[in-house]
């Protein structure tokens, strides 16, 4: 089923290649959106694409970023709307 995710990732997330990696683990699976560092040291993620690949895209984010470490983690669930065209970095 098709669903889009809002993600907030906190920790040493920004300054390590995160958003390049998520980009291509995002195209890999078929998975459209965006990643964004904050000002606030966050990244914000907006992925639309079925569930599964973007549970899949959340757990690599959580475990497979080398030299990332994500602390806290926010998913806000969202029906799937179609915004996005491919996967953008910010």
């Amino acid at each position: 089923m098709k669903k889009m995710a809002h993600i907030r990732l906190y920790g040493v997330v920004q300054g390590v290649g995160l958003r390049y990696q998520v980009y291509r683990k995002a195209a890999e699976l078929g998975v459209n959106g965006y990643a964004k560092n904050l000002v606030d040291g966050s990244v914000e993620i907006e992925a639309e694409g079925e569930e599964e690949d973007i549970l899949k895209l959340i757990d690599f984010v959580k475990n497979g970023i080398r030299y990332a470490r994500v602390e806290d983690m926010d998913i806000a669930w969202h029906e799937y709307k179609g915004e996005y065209m491919g996967f953008n970095i910010h």
